[in-house]
């Protein structure tokens, strides 16, 4: 069988982007069982609850729910397990300072198969307040009403 090339997406977490202010991103290996990389061959993974933990000098990914493997045996892994992340000492010791900090956050943004490996990229986040989504939310808007103004004033059509 050919070896997998390219980025193949499992699962994404869309509310960490909304909820926290993204600072700093990283690509991190997953430490997983035979019918974890089965599972999330299937496509199935769940990024909500996520969130990583820096335990004595290694990367923990907590809370990431990746179901058990329909046809797996006695072997199967439980869902919710901790699973260890790759990550180089520098980028641990990065994180670790900046986590100390008041405020910081290490949460899950997508799961992906890499060249055939599992990946996750991580972000170093601050959490939002409410009126920092709502600002943002508005923001957004704005931007989409004015792009359409103008891709009508571009097609020759009236306000």
């Amino acid at each position: 069988m050919a070896r997998e090339q390219g980025r193949k997406v499992v699962a994404q977490n869309r509310k960490a982007r909304h909820d926290y202010a993204v600072e700093d991103t990283y690509e991190a290996g997953l430490v997983l069982q035979g019918t974890e990389v089965k599972s999330l061959r299937e496509g199935r993974a769940s990024l909500v609850d996520g969130f990583v933990d820096i335990d004595r000098g290694e990367a923990w990914l907590h809370g990431v729910h990746m179901p058990e493997y329909s046809q797996g045996t006695w072997t199967n892994h439980s869902a919710r397990r901790k699973r260890k992340l790759l990550l180089n000492r520098d980028e641990i010791d990065k994180i670790e300072r900046k986590v100390s900090e008041k405020g910081f956050t290490i949460v899950p943004l997508s799961l992906y198969f890499l060249n055939g490996r599992a990946k996750v990229e991580i972000a170093l986040a601050k959490g939002k307040k409410s009126w920092d989504k709502r600002h943002a939310l508005a923001e957004r808007q704005a931007n989409r009403e004015t792009e359409q103004a103008v891709g009508r004033r571009l097609k020759g059509m009236g306000d």
